[in-house]
């Protein structure tokens, strides 16, 4: 067993990597690190888009940014302009090879890689399994994600997309602005769009994305993809240059911050992934940077986060209503952006809006709908919580 780390980190992802870049931002650079992943990541197998104000701390390693998107919908097809927010795209590929550079000029940070058999507690600290070696440390976070097991108090809904990298045979594709969301795409009882972020007049990747609580057979998105080019964007003739697919859980079950005393979940893994959008980069930023100051404040990850979140009540509620299909998703996503500057809507999904531009926002759906989708699910967490309470006790 080899001499004690202060942190392990399981998981060299945006999550992990993350965290390790802040713990020596907060000044933490002489406790010792040890990062854990199955393999190299040498992939660009993933793409993160945000928007945000000014500068973010990985602005070397931003692909692409446009301060105007589009949004077409029900009643609207504009381009809108988003300032003071940029719209940023960040290849994954970009960020592993940034990270892992930074990584090799850190002395105190070990990078090892194999299958995590296990993340124990122990006595004063944490025991981590990888491939027959112990190791001991401090605190472990852990990124590797696991789905929550289905409770009828909440709403499970998946954000699953395929995206292509296409080289179109004509300049088709606007560089000054991204399209956010583009709902001229047949619905079938599901909320379907697609994201096309422009790379130039020619390239672009283009995203076929859907709110749905079931996967589709891997031909229909290809197919989705094709009826978008050819009918949307009249492109006969393009090349694919890459691919990629994913899936978001968007839930509003709670994630265990917390696996034992010196445990801590981070990432998707600890609930960061936003339940009604699947937006998730930033709020990682957000954590790592947090729970980095807390250690070298207090010597320990926690920091204080609201007792009642209003927004995520927010989330619940639109999860019920996309769920249950009270409005469609088209009209809802339609009426936020043709009713409100895109500015709040951007800062309301970023959870840093008031009470009054809350208002502003809930007044500008199908209020009905979201009435009853509040009603249901105060229903859905009251029955819950009694079926605890009348749960036999164990001990």
């Amino acid at each position: 067993m080899s001499e004690p780390y202060d942190y392990i980190i399981a998981g060299a992802g945006a999550s992990g990597l993350s965290l390790a870049y802040y713990l020596m931002q907060a000044g933490l650079r002489e406790k010792r690190i040890l990062l854990l992943d199955r393999a190299p990541k040498t992939s660009n197998d993933r793409t993160w888009c945000f928007w945000e104000v000014g500068e973010g701390p990985f602005e070397n390693v931003v692909f692409r940014k446009w301060n105007r998107i589009w949004f077409h919908g029900e009643g609207i097809s504009s381009r809108l302009e988003i300032a003071p927010y940029t719209y940023k795209m960040i290849r994954g590929l970009d960020f592993y090879a940034f990270m892992n550079r930074w990584v090799s000029e850190q002395p105190n940070i070990v990078v090892r890689y194999g299958e995590v058999s296990h993340i124990a507690e122990r006595e004063g600290g944490v025991e981590v399994g990888l491939e027959g070696q112990t190791f001991r440390g401090r605190w472990a976070f852990s990124s590797l994600y696991r789905p929550p097991p289905q409770n009828p108090r909440y709403h499970y809904l998946l954000q699953h997309f395929k995206g292509w990298v296409v080289r179109a045979s004509r300049p088709v594709f606007d560089t000054e602005a991204a399209t956010f969301m583009d709902f001229r795409v047949a619905q079938q009882e599901a909320v379907r769009f697609v994201y096309v972020l422009p790379f130039d007049a020619q390239t672009a990747l283009v995203e076929y994305t859907l709110f749905s609580p079931e996967l589709l057979p891997p031909e229909a998105y290809d197919a989705g993809l094709r009826e978008y080019l050819k009918g949307i964007l009249g492109l006969e003739s393009y090349e694919i240059l890459e691919s990629e697919f994913g899936i978001i859980p968007m839930t509003d079950a709670p994630f265990p911050r917390r696996q034992s005393a010196h445990v801590i979940n981070i990432g998707m893994a600890g609930g960061r992934t936003k339940a009604s959008t699947g937006y998730t980069f930033r709020r990682i930023q957000e954590q790592s940077r947090r729970m980095a100051e807390a250690l070298q404040r207090t010597g320990q990850p926690f920091y204080p986060e609201p007792a009642l979140n209003r927004h995520a009540w927010m989330d619940s509620v639109l999860l019920n209503v996309l769920g249950k299909q009270r409005s469609p998703g088209k009209q809802v996503f339609s009426d936020l952006f043709r009713k409100n500057p895109p500015e709040r809507v951007l800062r309301f999904l970023d959870e840093e809006t008031g009470w009054l531009e809350d208002l502003q926002i809930m007044a500008s759906v199908d209020i009905p709908a979201f009435l009853r989708a509040t009603l249901d699910v105060l229903g859905m967490r009251w029955q819950g919580a009694r079926q605890g309470a009348m749960a036999p006790k164990r001990g």
